[in-house]
């Protein structure tokens, strides 16, 4: 790397923010662009205990975020749970966390440019951006600036339609402190309900190509409205996200000679589930940690062997966990319908929750706790009492 030059990261969200910090405060000079800065999204901002054991200060600083302990799952035929969370999911304003991890980025002597870079040109060690402002000149060069960033294509190629999937959410003045996830009919998606520090973030997700936005949006209101949620006062958002096939990911490429992508811009999201701001956090500074050790070409080795995996395990059980069934039902009501008779089964639902729990070993642990599934959804099903039309909706008190 030719250190004439700074290193150039464009795009500023989490990402791009915390490698800009960790470079520069190790000594490198960096040039960060983003024409937004700090700016809001739809989905939920939810930074798991994972994410917090690793990154502890976004835990302890004084931000827009709430700290939530209750959740409450519903099935696609409206079947809910709700259950405590053994480890509390931080919700934070995207436009708080974005806020955050750029102050730290500024303050540990990253240059910050409200900028938009429109072009790239030159070579490995003297790359040249341009913006409607000026042209600089950097050694490397780390993209971070989402999924349809358009320097993408112009370094390893566009994502295909069937790698996105959209979203669309409002922000709606209300306080809640419950975490609500609507499994839906028919669609590889979910509505969900994180509640922040002065409103409600609702939103709803699904792939592209299955659903129109349009539809999407009308399926989210029905539901906000069937739910008690007014949407007086809210604004509407809308945004993409990759979600990769496994095809996709098999070819990933997250680095080359000079550059490098994180984040979204990579296409490390979970494909299940949308989330991906561990998967952003963590690929900054592992990119950032490369660089600074002075082995670039390592960094796509590192996302290879520690990120990639877990991601394409979602990929594979995608499908089958939104369209599947297991013993002549939906896998998802079947998610629900064990998370309401088992604590061991709700054990496991925390831990995926808090993160802690991968893709990796779910299977094994699912087969070893599955025996006392059955003998607690037995239970439960014995406590409730005979009726002509089948159960009773609520257990028998002691």
């Amino acid at each position: 790397m030719d250190t004439r030059h700074p290193i150039a990261i464009v795009g500023g969200g989490p990402a791009g923010a915390l490698a800009a910090a960790t470079l520069a405060g190790n000594g490198e000079r960096v040039l960060l662009f983003d024409e937004k800065l700090a700016w809001e999204k739809p989905c939920g901002g939810g930074i798991t205990h994972k994410a917090l054991q690793q990154y502890p200060f976004l835990g302890e600083v004084e931000a827009d975020r709430a700290f939530l302990e209750h959740c409450e799952l519903i099935s696609p035929s409206g079947r809910r749970v709700r259950f405590h969370l053994r480890y509390p999911l931080a919700i934070f304003s995207r436009f708080a966390l974005n806020g955050l991890l750029l102050e730290r980025a500024a303050k540990a002597g990253a240059e910050i440019r409200q900028e938009r870079v429109a072009r790239i040109t030159g070579s490995p060690g003297d790359w040249r951006l341009m913006t409607s402002a000026r042209e600089y000149d950097a050694s490397y060069i780390v993209l971070a600036a989402g999924a349809r960033n358009p320097f993408r294509g112009q370094f390893v190629g566009p994502f295909a339609a069937e790698d996105l999937m959209v979203t669309a959410g409002y922000f709606i003045p209300r306080q809640s402190s419950l975490v609500q996830i609507q499994f839906l009919q028919s669609v590889s998606g979910y509505i969900w309900v994180f509640p922040r520090q002065n409103h409600v973030s609702a939103g709803i997700v699904a792939k592209i190509g299955e659903i129109t936005t349009a539809v999407l949006r009308t399926k989210l209101e029905r539901w906000l409205q069937e739910n008690g949620f007014s949407l007086k006062g809210a604004r509407f958002y809308s945004h993409i996200l990759p979600a990769l096939r496994v095809q996709t990911l098999d070819r990933l490429e997250t680095g080359g000679d000079g550059w490098a992508m994180v984040g979204d811009n990579a296409g490390l999201v979970d494909p299940v589930t949308g989330e991906g701001l561990y998967y952003a956090l963590r690929s900054g500074e592992l990119c950032a940690q490369s660089l600074l050790a002075g082995r670039a070409c390592e960094y796509r080795k590192q996302i290879e062997d520690e990120i990639v995996p877990e991601l394409r395990l979602a990929a594979r059980v995608s499908d089958r966990f939104y369209n599947g069934q297991i013993w002549g039902e939906s896998v998802l009501e079947r998610l629900v319908a064990f998370t309401q008779q088992s604590e061991g089964f709700r054990e496991l639902v925390r831990d995926l929750f808090a993160g802690i729990q991968g893709y990796r070993n779910l299977r094994s642990r699912f087969c070893r706790e599955l025996p006392s599934m059955m003998a607690e959804g037995l239970t439960s099903t014995l406590r409730m009492p005979w009726s002509s039309s089948g159960f009773a909706t609520h257990p028998l008190s002691d």
